[in-house]
């Protein structure tokens, strides 16, 4: 049988070392970014308000272009805010918990949870608290936070034909966020105009809106687990 005889092999070409890694993260003068900051020391000076809004705005603009219908617009910015609601509740915690120098506790009623986000939540993003906690007067697992002026809507010019769109959406997935991340299963999370008619009917209060034309009511829906075990700690003597 004839023979095969495989030809020389060709000396093997080295493949050159990866070049190092060099990250483009630019870095103040003092070499120090926001990761260096201690966690337990709160903003001493407020966030330029022209420079969130720019940022924001480019946000709603970004949104926008991928949604066909106002709703889509809200569950965009809703889902938006959603991820740095459960950061912020393990930071707000943290930073009570370095305040009183006493463990913090997870709120574990509804209406903790609620003051919870009325006054600590407010207060960390807005440096205030926020304007009244209401609740249904006609379902018991809805409750409604009110702002007067969010500071979110500040520099948001909404077209007519777009009038129903509240871009607050994005506080209200901040909102959602951090109820979920404390244990309590919402329905969800929703930001409307005070002066819509649903709305207005519900809260069953008269609306300046020459005073407070952007006032915004934010309804929380608790799903009925979250209700039921409410129920059971109120009947267990849990406050």
């Amino acid at each position: 049988m004839p023979s095969t005889t495989q030809p020389p092999l060709a000396d093997p070409v080295p493949i050159p070392p990866p070049k190092p890694f060099v990250s483009r993260l630019r870095h103040p003068s003092s070499r120090k970014t926001i990761y260096d900051r201690n966690l337990s020391r709160t903003q001493t000076t407020p966030t330029s308000l022209p420079a969130f809004a720019y940022l924001f705005n480019t946000l709603i603009t970004h949104h926008h272009s991928q949604s066909g219908s106002v709703s889509e617009i809200e569950t965009r910015l809703n889902r938006a805010g959603y991820p740095i609601g459960i950061k912020l509740l393990d930071l707000l915690l943290y930073r009570q918990q370095t305040a009183t120098q006493r463990p913090a506790q997870r709120p574990t009623r509804i209406l903790e949870l609620l003051q919870f986000v009325h006054t600590t939540l407010w207060r960390a993003l807005f440096n205030r608290t926020a304007d009244a906690l209401e609740q249904s007067t006609s379902k018991k697992n809805e409750y409604m936070i009110v702002d007067n002026e969010p500071v979110v809507n500040t520099y948001i010019s909404i077209p007519r034909e777009m009038s129903q769109l509240n871009c607050a959406a994005f506080i209200a997935g901040v909102i959602e966020g951090l109820c979920d991340a404390a244990g309590f299963a919402m329905e969800g999370v929703t930001a409307h105009w005070a002066h819509e008619q649903g709305v207005k009917a519900e809260e069953g209060a008269v609306v300046n809106e020459e005073m407070w034309p952007g006032k915004t009511i934010f309804l929380l829906r608790f799903g009925e687990g979250s209700v039921q075990r409410d129920d059971a700690i109120k009947a267990g003597g849990g406050g």
